[in-house]
């Protein structure tokens, strides 16, 4: 991870975990750097997305202008959900809802997440489950976070809490289901590994254990290799 973020854009993050964590002020990292975490397919960061609940919202910008930053408002953002911040050219996301309002962080996205040290900085990541709930919903013209979803499911979709992630969906279940199908198409005999019991929620048919590991024609007529960590293994 040291690799992903330059030292001078670490330096400014740093600030902000150490005097968010001296405060004892829950939070948790999502974005590029919990993808790359989770995934092993390390890609620059230019941001960093920071999940607090709430009720803790004030507090964190009070302490992000303290730390000299200032709201970033070059781009439009809707500050009902999110807060946005820069300093040195390096932006700080605050967020305490989903975009579209589905849902609110509450206390499992803070606290369930792998704990990672970068540089001599201990935070929480965002727990996997939630990082990909919280993609599963951008799909626009201008951004796409299903390879995300699908790098995520290569490498932790074995180990996944199924129930409680398709629980916390609900109906949407399905639209997970449509990520899912994708690596199931890709990965046949990977996908095997998955719990039996959630093809069906997620409207799927499981699949063959004898299929390919890897089936890479499918991958190179998706000029997929990126989904994979260091390419294709």
């Amino acid at each position: 991870m040291t690799a992903l973020v330059p030292p001078a854009q670490w330096a400014v993050y740093a600030e902000f975990i150490a005097e968010t964590t001296r405060r004892g002020i829950p939070f948790a990292v999502g974005g590029g750097l919990a993808v790359s975490a989770y995934s092993d397919c390390v890609r620059n960061t230019k941001d960093m997305d920071i999940y607090i609940m709430e009720q803790h919202s004030a507090e964190v910008m009070a302490i992000s202008r303290e730390l000299r930053f200032t709201e970033y408002t070059a781009v439009p953002y809707d500050p009902t959900w999110s807060y946005r911040s820069f300093r040195d050219g390096y932006i700080l996301d605050f967020l305490w809802k989903m975009l579209n309002g589905r849902t609110s962080v509450d206390e499992t996205w803070v606290t369930r997440g792998w704990e990672l040290t970068v540089r001599g900085s201990a935070f929480r990541l965002l727990p996997v489950e939630e990082l990909i709930w919280s993609k599963l919903y951008i799909l626009r013209n201008d951004r796409a976070d299903w390879p995300d979803i699908i790098s995520l499911l290569y490498a932790r979709g074995a180990e996944l809490e199924w129930d409680r992630l398709l629980a916390d969906l609900g109906e949407d279940r399905l639209l997970l289901g449509g990520v899912v199908g994708v690596l199931r198409w890709l990965c046949p005999g990977h996908v095997c590994r998955f719990p039996d019991s959630i093809w069906a929620p997620l409207g799927l048919v499981p699949p063959w254990s004898d299929a390919p590991e890897i089936d890479r024609d499918r991958v190179a007529l998706m000029k997929g290799e990126h989904l994979f960590p260091g390419g294709l293994p």
